[in-house]
């Protein structure tokens, strides 16, 4: 058995089981697929139940990674949100083409018809940066980076790092999931929601507060009718789409589950798979470009 690339409409490579005649050998170019083939058991993880939201809409189930280390006092209050059911029933608000989907409640400006915030927090400090853990070695992509000194990943998480100061912050690449905010810095807290669904924002970086990024279904965001008003909202509450609810995977039955793995970041198959996508082999390509962007490196469920 090996596992096959297919290029979602996620962005996010899915690994599908096919049945294959030989394993690769030492003389198989070294390709995405090829890489991913003798990947081991302890090459992937199984994100925790307790860190990812499942969002529940017609078109189907979206699941997110949230990463306390980028935003904690955020993915705390995001998940304070969820189990008071309050992005139950709300929606969808805007669709705007080759840059993000967002959702909340629609009348959030309207005191007299705003949902209710029971339990958790209306605002909050925005969480722009943050330092690695101390048990944690950062990884820099080879190429450098065009917004950061340096780029690589934390966790399936795309990030930038300032080795003078220490600092790191979290990058807008594509399915990665933020807090919505007026012009104040804090004026965000997490109930309304956005999705980067184009080219990476880079401009945005540590000007909003970014928490966790989808890991499936992302297809089911991006393929949503664009919003016709301003900056892709809607303009018309029957053309925006109602999300049934979105509930903490640990708080369903087991069953309920998502069931998914994801490549880890911090190991020698992933480091070189990054070398695999950065110098193309496959039959296909005639050109290798030598280099990879970080934005360009959607990670490998299965």
């Amino acid at each position: 058995m090996r596992y096959a690339l297919s290029a979602c409409l996620s962005g996010v490579l899915v690994l599908t089981g096919c049945q294959s005649t030989k394993a690769p050998t030492q003389d198989a170019p070294l390709t995405s697929a090829t890489v991913l083939a003798s990947a081991q058991a302890e090459d992937w993880r199984r994100p925790d139940p307790e860190n990812l939201l499942c969002l529940d809409f017609a078109k189907g189930r979206v699941v997110i990674e949230l990463l306390p280390v980028l935003a904690p006092r955020h993915v705390a209050n995001v998940k304070a949100l969820v189990r008071e059911g309050y992005f139950d029933g709300l929606a969808i608000v805007r669709v705007q083409d080759n840059y993000v989907v967002q959702w909340g409640d629609p009348n959030a400006e309207d005191k007299a018809k705003a949902k209710p915030i029971r339990t958790a927090q209306h605002h909050l400090p925005a969480e722009l940066e943050f330092r690695f853990p101390a048990s944690t070695v950062f990884h820099p992509l080879p190429d450098g980076d065009l917004y950061a000194p340096q780029a690589g990943f934390l966790d399936g998480m795309p990030v930038a790092r300032d080795p003078k100061t220490g600092l790191c912050w979290p990058i807008h690449s594509y399915g990665m999931v933020g807090a919505g905010r007026d012009n104040a810095l804090d004026s965000g807290g997490g109930a309304e929601m956005y999705v980067v669904s184009g080219q990476a924002p880079r401009h945005l970086d540590r000007n909003v507060t970014l928490f966790g990024r989808v890991i499936q279904g992302m297809e089911r965001l991006t393929s949503l009718p664009r919003g016709p008003g301003p900056m892709g909202f809607f303009e018309k509450a029957e053309d925006r789409i109602p999300i049934h609810l979105i509930r903490v995977a640990a708080d369903l039955p087991e069953s309920e589950r998502p069931r998914v793995e994801i490549l880890r970041t911090d190991t020698v198959t992933f480091r070189r798979w990054v070398e695999a996508r950065r110098h193309r082999r496959e039959e296909w390509f005639h050109h290798a470009a030598g280099r990879i962007d970080v934005s360009n490196l959607p990670i490998p469920s299965r």
